[in-house]
């Protein structure tokens, strides 16, 4: 009981509920919102592709993976590489075996011509030979390495961190150098808006805006984004932009949200909420002379109301 008369005297003393209370009404400068429909989008998309053209061996992702940069996505196999390998192996065994004789007739000769039974003309000539299938074997190892560099870039590697938004192929399919794998969405997500050109003036990079709830509900606490950029470019009319917002890493890509931005000072009168109450569906305003007005309320805030129509500048309110 004394917790129950702590409060209601409470109640009875705060400014908000004291009968009696005058404001005087006054036509300020306001922000004038508009409501647009703003898409989350990444900042950047990547696009995975593949290096080498062949057949998808392993598809290791899928659409809403998420996947750390540099991972492995698929594995592209090309079965004529092997083959040209093999080919490669059974040459550069039979190089090994011409090089190992020529060293061979070579030696030979320095010692004959150490005995004295051979020439120098011979020696230069084993010494010829040798170098011939030395640098031979040298190239088709280079050649042997072009090939194994193009085996392993049958692994296709995320270009960074994000979320797997297509995957157009499936194991088993033929792709070409250079087809998109995956298209993965940037970690970094934006609201993208679209302005009319006649607002495009007022906004600029560094920009508060008012983002509503998720999806396109009305009501809800709203939050605060910054614009990111606006890019210079009008297409049809209309500028784009891009806001920043904390925690939009939940959303689905593409999902539509409000998004209130400035466009341009107009005069409008705003009221404490506390001046204004309700009868019969009803709401009234009373006036210092004892009258009542019908007022039609606008855009609330935290703890006042824009009224649209039924109040003046420098009309007398009192507090209910």
């Amino acid at each position: 009981m004394r917790a129950s008369l702590i409060v209601l005297a409470l109640v009875l003393a705060s400014p908000a509920a004291r009968a009696g209370d005058e404001f005087a009404v006054r036509a300020s400068e306001v922000a004038d919102q508009k409501a647009v429909i703003a898409t989350v989008e990444p900042v950047h998309q990547l696009v995975a592709r593949a290096r080498i053209g062949g057949t998808i061996a392993a598809l290791s992702v899928k659409e809403g993976d998420s996947v750390a940069g540099g991972a492995q996505i698929a594995v592209v196999a090309d079965p004529k590489l092997v083959l040209e390998m093999q080919g490669l192996e059974s040459r550069i065994q039979s190089l090994r075996s011409q090089r190992d004789k020529a060293k061979a007739d070579f030696d030979r000769a320095v010692e004959l011509e150490r005995r004295g039974v051979s020439t120098q003309v011979q020696v230069d000539a084993a010494k010829t030979a040798l170098d011939v299938a030395e640098r031979t074997l040298a190239a088709m190892g280079s050649d042997r390495d072009v090939v194994a560099q193009q085996m392993s870039e049958g692994a296709v590697l995320a270009p960074g961190a994000g979320r797997v938004l297509r995957v157009p192929v499936s194991e088993g399919s033929v792709v070409l150098a250079g087809e998109t794998i995956a298209t993965l969405a940037e970690d970094r997500y934006v609201l993208r808006l679209e302005l009319p050109e006649r607002h495009a003036r007022f906004m600029r990079a560094g920009d508060a805006v008012q983002i509503g709830a998720r999806g396109l509900e009305d009501g809800g606490a709203k939050r605060e984004g910054r614009v990111r950029i606006v890019y210079p470019q009008i297409e049809g009319g209309r500028v784009v932009a891009d806001v920043e917002v904390p925690g939009l890493g939940d959303y689905f890509v593409g999902e539509r949200t409000r998004v209130y931005v400035n466009t341009g000072m107009r005069r409008a009168i705003i009221v404490p909420r506390a001046f204004i109450y309700r009868r019969a569906g009803v709401d009234y305003a009373k006036l210092a002379d004892g009258s009542e007005v019908v007022v039609q309320l606008g855009a609330a805030q935290d703890s006042s109301v824009e009224i649209l129509a039924g109040l003046k500048d420098g009309d007398l309110l009192v507090s209910p």
